[in-house]
């Protein structure tokens, strides 16, 4: 099977590493040329225009930071839709607008292209290691064919429902880990102001019932103070972005993700828009008079 890859970012470029250990036949393309390079240094093949990197694949896989990304790589005037063949699958892992979504599956299904929205988490470590959960949307048959190509890449792989299903799952987890990171960092923040030892709080409280992935992984930053990148702090803003619009539409209110969203519009225009998430302790820190 051969299979495109676009977008070799944070996330894309280990993806598509996972792929080639995986055996698969891999065509890479990303917008900065250069970053091509290390992928095709293990194998992978190069394509000049997303259009050309579609031309023989089976399946063509696009990761890329937002909806106007995604809607120029695939409909563009260089884009998948003029190399893809007919009934080859579009699987789009990237996190965007569930209508944009929508509107772009109909405009590939018009030239009998079949797609997926398959959006993950677990962040860079996830996509390093072949552990994303993935959560996808789409025709039930092309999930079939391309889940032996996800499984590559993600742990738990799920069909969620019709085209928009995987953005819309994505959005409610992005919501969820947006109030799970404000309140670890609450949480330091106050042990670390009581003057408590938190290598064994965070072991504590990490083994009952508020154990988590952030708690585990996440909160020895926010008390060092220190915020190396796993997921960035304005791509998580643009997801809750997309989710808080998708919940307007429908009229269900979000009082905890927009709080969060407020911080990182916060974060961002201070410079710290491509720290990890985490670094939402630096607020509470302050307020807290810690820093």
């Amino acid at each position: 099977m051969k299979i495109a890859f676009i977008g070799m970012g944070t996330m894309g470029a280990p993806m598509a590493l996972n792929l080639l250990k995986a055996g698969y036949d891999v065509t890479v393309h990303n917008r900065t040329r250069a970053k091509e390079v290390p992928v095709t240094k293990q194998g992978a093949k190069r394509a000049a225009t997303p259009r050309e990197a579609a031309l023989k694949a089976d399946i063509i896989i696009t990761c890329v930071s937002d909806t106007p990304d995604v809607e120029a790589i695939i409909l563009g005037e260089d884009g998948v839709i003029h190399g893809a063949r007919r009934n080859s699958i579009v699987v789009d892992m990237s996190t965007v607008s569930p209508t944009a979504t929508c509107a772009i599956a109909e405009a590939l299904g018009r030239k009998g292209i079949k797609m997926l929205d398959a959006p993950v988490s677990g962040g860079s470590e996830g996509a390093q290691k072949g552990t994303l959960a993935i959560m996808a949307g789409g025709d039930e048959t092309a999930f079939e064919k391309a889940e032996p190509v996800l499984q590559a890449m993600g742990t738990t792989i799920m069909h969620i429902g019709p085209i928009g299903s995987g953005q819309m799952t994505k959005a409610i987890n992005q919501i969820v880990i947006a109030g799970v990171y404000q309140s670890v960092a609450e949480g330091m923040a106050l042990g670390l102001k009581a003057g408590l030892d938190m290598e064994k709080v965070i072991k504590v409280v990490g083994g009952g019932a508020a154990g988590s992935w952030v708690m585990d992984n996440r909160a020895d930053f926010m008390v060092k103070n220190h915020y190396p990148l796993g997921f960035k702090v304005q791509l998580h803003r643009k997801d809750l972005t997309i989710a808080l619009n998708a919940a307007r539409e429908m009229g269900v209110p979000l009082p905890v993700a927009a709080y969060v969203e407020q911080i990182e519009n916060g974060l961002i225009v201070r410079g710290h828009g491509d720290e990890d998430v985490s670094a939402v302790a630096r607020c509470i820190r302050e307020a807290s008079g810690i820093d």
